[in-house]
């Protein structure tokens, strides 16, 4: 099949093919998934963080690996150490800027053909804790700017080393 034939297809569809579609949708300029600049908090040559186009919370953030893993046993050491540094510092300022009062970690890389990535699904003070909140209705992403750019803007001082949690 060809990319044209491919374009056509859907998430699902291209899993059943053994394409990733993640890696799909990179390759193909967001042809997939759309384009997720609006999203995007950072990225680098190993990771990328954005918010969930289709959040469980407000703040739901995922952080995936550039190149394809199926999940984090495959991944080098470097890159998960990364991930997990990158994790712990956006759950302290998610919870700073957005004021919830927990964000859940989870992985849930199921599937022949998935993309290895971490979610951060912020739980609120009103909210019931548990298992729960990994499986909350989905709603629509609304861009707030000023909390995208306080997020980004704390997380790019992380980076510079302006501040070390």
């Amino acid at each position: 099949m060809n990319d044209k034939d491919l374009l056509k297809l859907s998430a699902k569809e291209l899993v059943e093919l053994g394409i990733c579609p993640t890696c799909f949708n990179r390759e193909h300029n967001g042809a997939l998934y759309g384009d997720n600049k609006d999203k995007l908090i950072y990225e680098d040559i190993d990771i990328e963080c954005f918010f969930v186009g289709n959040p469980r919370a407000d703040g739901h953030m995922c952080i995936s690996t550039i190149n394809h893993y199926h999940d984090m046993s495959e991944a080098p050491d470097c890159i998960n150490e990364k991930i997990i540094r990158f994790s712990k510092q956006f759950m302290i300022i998610l919870k700073e800027v957005y004021k919830c009062e927990r964000v859940y970690m989870c992985t849930m890389c199921d599937g022949p053909n998935n993309h290895y990535h971490i979610q951060l699904i912020p739980r609120y003070s009103y909210e019931k804790r548990g298992s729960r909140n990994f499986v909350k209705e989905r709603h629509s992403y609304v861009h707030d700017a000023e909390k995208y750019n306080k997020v980004k803007s704390l997380i790019h001082d992380y980076v510079l080393g302006k501040k070390d949690s």
